[in-house]
């Protein structure tokens, strides 16, 4: 495994498990948990744009804003294009979190159960079992065409940037 830079939170550095992936790398699979508690793969959003947003818990104030601008963001974007929002959150908090913010477009996953998506996108924050947050956009053949990581904790994603690359893989 490569050295890394790890998730900054206040003055603390953790560590952040795994390698760091890039625009060309194949997507890799992942097991995750929906909000009714069935389970999640690539192949289940198969010819789709994917913009994974992934944050550290939707009960903070940036993963809480990160995930309603998608959810607004989602209206424009077309059919082809699916938003999944992951955190290690446990499916029923992230469903009552998304009934009480009135998210309806945005997919909730969790990787609560053994970290799997975490440890494959390089976003298992090992110390505090949580993910770092970081921003994928995924083309219909699963194929990685953006990837950021954000190192500070309380730092945002770039939006525009990852809605742009998504409308682009989209042909808009």
């Amino acid at each position: 495994m490569a050295n890394r830079p790890g998730m900054k939170l206040g003055d603390r550095e953790f560590p952040v498990q795994k390698d760091m992936l890039k625009d060309g790398d194949s997507a890799p699979d992942f097991r995750l948990t929906a909000n009714d508690w069935s389970t999640k793969t690539l192949a289940d959003y198969p010819g789709m744009v994917k913009i994974l947003s992934i944050v550290p818990s939707l009960d903070t104030r940036v993963c809480a804003a990160q995930t309603r601008r998608f959810n607004q963001e989602a209206a424009g974007l077309g059919d082809n294009v699916v938003i999944l929002t992951v955190s290690a959150d446990l499916p029923y908090a992230q469903r009552r979190w998304c009934a009480a913010e009135g998210i309806d477009r945005v997919h909730t996953l969790s990787d609560h159960k053994d970290m799997n998506f975490s440890d494959g996108y390089g976003v298992h924050v090992t110390d505090l079992r949580i993910t770092q947050r970081a921003c994928f956009v995924v083309d219909q053949h699963n194929i990685v065409r953006h990837a950021e990581y954000v190192y500070v904790m309380g730092d945002e994603v770039n939006f525009e940037a990852a809605l742009k690359k998504a409308r682009e893989l989209v042909g808009e």
